[in-house]
């Protein structure tokens, strides 16, 4: 059996930057086991396939040891494949996933995905994630499967050394810690290493998380957000009450076939 398979770099117009996301379309669904297979040895924080519906592609999400239910950047990769690659001739894209129905629309040069919101609550400092960090937080939020740090400035988070197998003990799949930013309104970085990725370089489901609450904070409708990876990642980002809009570029790096032998 041959797949064809896209791999394309997320919250980026550079190759080698933003984040990498392999994209996978299928006519069917594969076997989970295969999928996880097929994730487990592409290696990136994400493996997406899809399949086309009459009113909309059914998508998934894999990481290299589980299944998502949501995924930003690879959502993003997968309307760029889906627009560059696939002659899909609309602005507009119903993805059907197991977060309900999300859109992705292109606006000129950019493609903004609509997503849900994530709600906030205060929370106290979990114990185990200041050491687990280096650095405690001014504040602390609970995000669905999420947790939110807060710090004082855009240097806080970038110095930030993470003590991964510790983080991996806090019962969170991920723990988001962000910051005012020095150019833009903010910056955030995100740890996953219960979800076999220890730093994501751009994480569009944690937004869906910081953009309410920078919102709220800075009073502002419409935010520009870096995430200050490594690989670093640019989002434009929009709060429409229980909705968040978060726009970003992707890059094609790499179009083959892959062959499955059973």
């Amino acid at each position: 059996m041959k797949l064809r398979i896209f791999q394309a770099d997320a919250f980026t117009d550079e190759l080698f930057s933003g984040n990498p996301a392999a994209v996978v379309p299928l006519e069917t669904w594969l076997p989970d086991e295969l999928m996880q297979k097929i994730a487990l040895e592409n290696n990136l924080s994400e493996t997406a396939f899809y399949i086309p519906g009459e009113d909309a592609f059914q998508l998934r999400w894999f990481t290299p040891a589980t299944e998502v239910s949501l995924c930003g950047h690879a959502t993003l990769a997968t309307a760029h494949v889906l627009f560059t690659h696939m002659q899909y001739g609309g602005d507009l894209i119903v993805f059907r996933t197991l977060s309900g129905d999300l859109t992705v629309a292109r606006i000129n040069d950019l493609l903004y995905m609509d997503f849900p919101v994530s709600p906030l609550k205060p929370f106290p400092t979990p114990q185990g994630l200041t050491a687990a960090l280096g650095l405690r937080p001014l504040e602390v939020h609970h995000a669905g499967k999420y947790l939110l740090a807060v710090y004082k400035n855009e240097a806080e988070v970038r110095k930030i050394i993470p003590d991964f197998p510790m983080l991996a003990k806090l019962p969170f799949l991920g723990i988001i810690v962000t910051a005012p930013g020095d150019g833009v309104d903010f910056v955030s970085r995100f740890f996953a290493p219960a979800m076999g990725i220890n730093e994501d370089p751009a994480t569009g489901s944690a937004h869906t998380a910081l953009i309410p609450y920078w919102s709220a904070r800075l009073g502002k409708k419409e935010l520009l957000a870096i995430q200050v990876s490594r690989r670093g990642g640019t989002m434009h980002c929009e709060n429409h009450g229980d909705r968040v809009k978060i726009g970003g570029k992707a890059i094609t790096f790499m179009e083959g076939t892959m062959t499955i032998r059973k």
